[in-house]
């Protein structure tokens, strides 16, 4: 039988009656991420791999029943199951990775984006939305390129699809420029993997590579490299990272430009990771030299408390993007781009594009600049302070003090097998998520600071649960 039409509008969520449909869930929603974070009670759900598996399918299964259960008591069992069974990055003890607990205002945004569903890749899809992205994308790409008249960023589903846009730029540049030889990348060992991958999916030449015994490249390497290539039009792209996955270390950025220049290279800066350091009046110079690559990645579900997914990539001139422009008919028609209508097909790859931007611009207006910056520095604080908790344990190495929020340690005298077995125990048990890291001096567990409202007795506890778990 079908679904009478006014029983199917109080199904949806946009239109004039969508809020009203919503609210009610929304009450079931969050009682079950409540009942859910209790039942799981740490910052990982105890048992593992194989216990997690079975209480998600005793949850889920039916996954596609004859007739469904209605819409709340879906709702409140799959919400609370994955609730329970979540690594939640709100636990101050959930350190492993660059994966942020979002703030509530831009949660609450991505609501809104999801309700709307306007899709950026084409005005009449998205007639805000579009504009809104103009606008935020550029106040941005401002803070990387204040000097510049015309800076502009691309919003991205994060560092790695910046850094794919980056290479992509780059090589369509040089041969714009007429370059008959491939682009070729060189970066340093501590790159993030995916400007590797990048190459690949883009039938370049495989990156030069320079060994960063330090955790960052090493200028004098960078020079013997870049002087051993061939010069121009031989084009050549040199890939910083500010802020890396493993250590949070950043390249020494000015005199990493100052050699592009020389050789004539192109520069493109991954700060994913340590990019919103520019909010800080006080940590911004830690970017210095930030301003002078051609493309730079950011990342604000990693530093800035977004909910996935978050990036950006920022150009010092709007005329950089133009090699992704692309003419769909149907999207943008020539005489409706005369006509005024905004093209926005050459903004992303992507064809469809959900309005990310959204939670971005709320945060940015609700907490401004110097409210974004005080988040980070409390972030950095904590985890100087977490540093210092392990500097004083003659049980436990600390491996450098921290460039950004990450953190590296290991018992004192551990092999490789003994930190690996300290860190799945602490997962199984679900009272700790650290991650692991592999310089040239060997393993470490990494604790990455994401959580600024962490306090002192959070980092004590967790170093006391390391202790505890060291054989």
């Amino acid at each position: 039988m079908p679904v009478p039409a006014s029983a199917t509008a109080r199904l949806l969520a946009g239109g004039t009656e969508g809020p009203r449909a919503l609210r009610p869930m929304l009450d079931t929603v969050l009682d079950a991420l409540a009942t859910g974070a209790a039942d799981r009670g740490g910052p990982l759900p105890p048992g593992g791999p194989r216990a997690v598996a079975r209480r998600v399918q005793a949850a889920a299964e039916p996954v596609l029943p004859t007739v469904g259960t209605g819409a709340h008591q879906a709702l409140h069992t799959l919400v609370r199951a994955l609730a329970a069974g979540a690594a939640d990055p709100a636990e101050p003890h959930c350190t492993a990775h660059l994966h942020c607990p979002p703030l509530a205002v831009a949660a609450a945004a991505d609501l809104a984006a999801s309700a709307l569903n306007p899709s950026l890749d084409s005005w009449d899809q998205a007639p805000a939305a579009g504009e809104l992205e103009t606008l935020t994308c550029r106040a941005l790409a401002r803070l990387v390129h204040p000097h510049r008249p015309n800076p502009d960023a691309l919003a991205t589903t994060g560092g790695t699809e910046a850094n794919q846009l980056a290479l992509l730029l780059a090589r369509e540049a040089a041969r714009t420029a007429g370059a008959t030889a491939p682009l070729r990348i060189v970066c340093g060992a501590n790159a993030h993997h995916s400007v590797h991958r990048a190459a690949w999916l883009l039938n370049l030449p495989a990156p030069l590579t320079i060994p960063t015994p330090t955790g960052v490249l090493d200028p004098a390497r960078l020079h013997d490299t870049l002087a051993e290539l061939p010069g121009p039009p031989n084009p050549v792209l040199v890939v910083a990272t500010a802020g890396t996955t493993d250590t949070g270390a950043i390249d020494p950025l000015p005199p990493i430009a100052d050699l592009c220049d020389r050789h004539a290279a192109t520069l493109h800066i991954d700060a994913a990771y340590g990019g919103p350091l520019l909010f800080s009046d006080t940590l911004r110079t830690r970017l210095h030299g930030l301003d002078r690559a051609r493309t730079t990645a950011l990342d604000l579900h990693k530093l800035g408390w977004q909910p996935a997914a978050a990036g950006l990539l920022a150009v010092p001139d709007s005329a950089v993007l133009a090699p992704l422009a692309h003419r769909a008919d149907y999207l943008n028609a020539h005489d409706d781009t005369a006509a005024g209508i905004p093209d926005l097909l050459g903004r992303s790859l992507r064809t469809t594009r959900r309005p990310d931007i959204l939670k971005i611009a709320v945060t940015l207006r609700a907490l401004g600049r110097r409210g974004l910056g005080d988040l980070v520095e409390r972030a950095c604080a904590a985890a100087q302070h977490l540093a210092d908790l392990i500097d004083s344990r003659p049980g436990l190495d600390l491996y450098a003090r921290p460039a950004i929020s990450t953190v590296l340690f290991r018992p004192a005298g551990a092999d490789p097998a003994a930190v690996a077995a300290v860190r799945r125990r602490l997962l199984r048990e679900g009272r700790a998520v650290l991650g692991r890291a592999t310089t040239y001096e060997g393993l470490w567990l990494k604790a990455t600071v994401l959580n600024p409202h962490t306090q002192p007795s959070d980092l004590r506890a967790l170093v006391a649960l390391v202790e505890g778990s060291t054989p």
